[in-house]
Formats: C-alpha cells, structure tokens, sequence
C-alpha cells in the first residue's frame, strides 16, 4: 500500500554539507535539510500513529520528522533523496502488522521444558551444604 506525500507539507531547506569539499566547500550549501510534520499532516490517522509510535531517532518529540541527505554534490539530487527517504518511510508504516496468532505448544516441547526443569532442579538441589 502506497500513500503519497503532499510535496507541500514537505519542508526542505538548504544547509551546508559536512565533510571535505575543497574551496568551494564554505560558499555552497549543497545539503538538504527536510522536516516533516507527521501531526499536521494529510495522512491517514492509522499511518500517523504508527509513524509518531516508532522510536525513531529521525523523529522529534514533537511528532516532526527529520532528514539530512547530503550524499551527493548537487543540492537538487539531495532534495530528492530525502524526498524517497521520507516516503520509504511512510510506505514502511503503511502497511500494517500482521497479527499475531496465539498458538499452543506442542506435547513434546513441554515435556522438554519440564524435564529441563527437573535435571536444572536437581543440579541445584546438589549445590546445598554437605552433612556428613
């Protein structure tokens, strides 16, 4: 499932990349910056909420996303990259988890268990002081 991003609920602003550039490096800002606002934005209210729930460390507490794309030279390249960064994103918490089903153990796996806890109890029942 793939829901586009409003290009106009993007904000995009031009930094200067990090990194050796050379002399050109102080004069050109050739870094995109993107913040998105996840709680203002037109996306579905299933998709905000799975999107503002991830821990992510490109979220901040105000439910705003943050990229930094600076990959390439051209500040137009940029922009595009966070631009498909930012959808990944989106596409990600589009599509739902699955459901977890509740299965039972099988009767082998619980005679294992418990016949590992028996020989761990035992083990452990050796482990007292000795009487002699």
């Amino acid at each position: 499932m793939s829901i586009l991003v409003d290009p106009a609920e993007v904000e995009i602003s031009a930094i200067r990349a990090q990194g050796p550039g050379g002399q050109n490096v102080n004069k050109v800002s050739c870094a995109a910056h993107l913040r998105f606002d996840v709680a203002a934005s037109s996306l579905p209210a299933p998709v905000k909420q799975r999107l503002l729930a991830r821990a992510d460390r490109r979220m901040t507490q105000h439910g705003v996303i943050v990229l930094k794309a600076q990959q390439s030279r051209s500040l137009e390249q940029n922009k595009q990259d966070a631009l498909r960064r930012l959808q990944e994103l989106v596409d990600s918490a589009a599509t739902p988890p699955a459901q977890r089903r509740a299965t039972r153990p099988t009767l082998g796996s619980q005679r294992r268990r418990l016949e590992s806890k028996a020989r761990s109890g035992s083990l452990k029942a050796l482990r007292g002081k000795v009487t002699a």
